[in-house]
C-alpha cells in the first residue's frame, strides 16, 4: 500500500525514533509499504519518520544511481540492485574525506542542496530477522544511508546547510508546511493537521 509521505514542517520529523522489536505489529506489512512508497515517489531512501512512524526504520534502493555514468564502473556495478533494510541502526563511525553531494529529499519536495558528508561509515543495524550485523560502507550507499539515518535521529538534511543557504530557501519550506506544493506522489502536510 503506498503511504503519503509526511512533509517538511510535521513534528514526526523532528523525533528520535523508537527502537523496534521484533513483536512491532504488522512490521513485515510496514516494510513493504515503505519499499512501495518510496519506489512509487522514484527515491532511493525512505526512512519511517517519512510516513509518520517515529521508529528506528528505514529502506534504501541505490539501483537509480547505477545509471550515472559519471560514477566508476565498480561503483555503478555496486549501487545496482542494493536493496537493504535496517532496523535499529546505529552509525558507530563516520570517517573519510568530507565530500559535497547534491541531496534532496521526499519529504522536502523541490529543494536541493550541497551537503558535505564523510565518506566511510560503519554501522550496526539488523535486517527483518533481528540478527545484528556490523557493516562498513561508502561512496554513494554511505550518503543514502547516513541522509536516512538522520531522519531516524530527528535530523533534515536542510539542518547541514549553511544558514545563508537556509535564508533562501526558507520561503520554499513555508509553503511546503502549509502544503503549498505539487508532487506527483501523495503527501500530508502539517498544516492540514491544524485543520488549515
Amino acid at each position: 500500500m503506498i503511504l503519503p509521505i509526511i512533509g517538511y514542517g510535521d513534528p514526526v520529523l523532528r523525533k528520535v525514533g523508537e527502537a523496534v522489536s521484533p513483536e512491532h505489529p504488522n512490521l513485515k506489512e510496514t516494510i513493504a509499504n515503505m519499499y512501495e512508497t518510496m519506489y512509487n515517489a522514484y527515491g532511493v531512501g525512505l526512512a519511517a519518520p517519512q510516513v509518520g512512524l517515529a521508529l528506528r526504520l528505514f529502506v534504501i534502493d541505490t539501483t537509480p544511481f547505477s545509471d550515472d555514468e559519471d560514477l566508476p564502473a565498480d561503483e555503478q556495478k555496486e549501487l545496482k540492485g542494493f536493496k537493504r533494510t535496517f532496523i535499529n541502526a546505529k552509525i558507530l563511525k563516520e570517517d573519510g574525506e568530507e565530500w559535497s553531494f547534491n541531496e534532496g529529499c521526499l519529504s522536502i519536495p523541490d529543494v536541493r542542496e550541497d551537503v558535505y558528508r564523510h565518506e566511510r561509515i560503519t554501522i550496526e543495524y539488523c535486517e527483518e530477522d533481528f540478527v545484528v550485523k556490523t557493516e562498513v560502507f561508502d561512496g554513494l550507499i554511505a550518503r543514502v544511508i547516513q541522509h536516512e539515518y538522520d531522519h531516524i535521529e530527528g535530523v533534515l538534511f536542510t539542518d547541514k546547510i549553511s544558514s545563508l543557504k537556509k535564508r533562501l530557501i526558507q520561503k520554499k519550506l513555508k509553503n511546503i508546511t502549509e502544503g503549498k506544493t505539487f508532487q506527483e506522489y501523495r503527501m500530508k502536510f502539517a498544516a492540514a493537521k491544524k485543520g488549515r
